[in-house]
């Protein structure tokens, strides 16, 4: 018996009948398994009666249940902390924050123009997520500094769990993590080194629309992996099994995708400039804006 969290990388030889020839995926559980692991961890732990467990599992896409297992610790310390009966919603809500995005570091101090960038930038990626139809919906939009580098985020909640992607849902991927590179933009005609993540995962997602899902038009149907390091070979990766010309394409297509995003979010948030500046002075204001805050702005937009 073996486990691994890497089964495409074993040699063939190992999987052969005779050796590790049954495979059992253990994979994360989806929302029904979520709410019953929840169940399972609460046991122990007064909630109040505002909790619910199920929009907990709605929000927790892709933790496992030792995530679930520490959240509900992490609530009930908080609970703890403030002097509670019982564990309440607030508390969830605390403890979601700080086991995805860290501890909260109110002592960081920013300068008033790093609020006001971040507070744009911010305002960008929420404007653009609520929007699009095939983005997930906002629920807490934070200024607030978390962890080692995180100063603000936009927190989006599924609406369910998802097991494939169009290329409809991508593109509106693309768009979000562009809304807070294009708000700088607008706002101030500079951008900062805050949209560096958000460029990368933007990247990631152009690179595997073009190479691995066939996304494209002018590539057709092939796929073209990345070159991988062969099993216990040592030095230089294998080479790609493309041409030159055909890496070129690719990476054409990929500035392409990225480009035609950029417009679109730069449209969406020019004709919503107003909007964009009056989250923006309530991010600054509150530090934290509920995703009812940002919809009645936009209602009146």
């Amino acid at each position: 018996m073996g486990a691994t969290n890497r089964p495409e990388i074993l040699d063939p030889a190992l999987m052969r009948p005779g050796r590790f020839d049954r495979k059992v995926v253990v994979d994360r559980p989806d929302l029904k398994g979520r709410e019953k692991i929840l169940n399972v961890h609460t046991r122990g732990v007064t909630l109040a009666p505002d909790v619910d467990l199920g929009a907990l599992a709605a929000r927790t896409p892709g933790f496992v249940g030792a995530d679930l297992a520490n959240l509900v610790n992490e609530a009930a310390l908080g609970a703890a902390r403030g002097n509670k009966n019982a564990v309440e919603m607030a508390d969830f809500d605390e403890a979601i924050d700080r086991v995805v995005g860290g501890l909260e570091r109110r002592s960081r101090l920013i300068s008033p123009r790093e609020k006001e960038i971040v507070a744009h930038h911010e305002a960008g990626h929420a404007i653009v997520a609520e929007l699009r139809p095939h983005a997930d919906r906002v629920h807490k939009i934070s200024i607030i500094p978390r962890g080692v580098a995180a100063l603000g985020y936009t927190e989006q909640q599924p609406t369910e769990d998802r097991y494939l992607l169009t290329r409809a849902d991508l593109l509106d991927r693309l768009d979000v993590l562009l809304g807070g590179r294009v708000a700088e933009e607008i706002v101030f005609g500079d951008v900062s080194t805050g949209a560096a993540n958000d460029l990368q995962r933007a990247t990631d997602i152009a690179r595997h629309m073009v190479a691995q899902y066939s996304m494209s038009d002018k590539l057709g149907l092939a796929t073209f992996e990345e070159p991988r390091q062969a099993f216990l070979a040592a030095g230089a990766p294998a080479p790609r099994e493309y041409s030159d010309a055909t890496a070129e394409a690719i990476d054409l297509e990929i500035t392409a995708i990225l480009d035609a995003a950029h417009r679109r979010v730069s449209e969406t948030l020019t004709g919503h400039r107003a909007t964009l500046e009056a989250l923006a002075k309530l991010l600054m204001d509150k530090e934290v804006v509920t995703a009812d805050s940002l919809r009645a702005l936009l209602g009146g937009s």
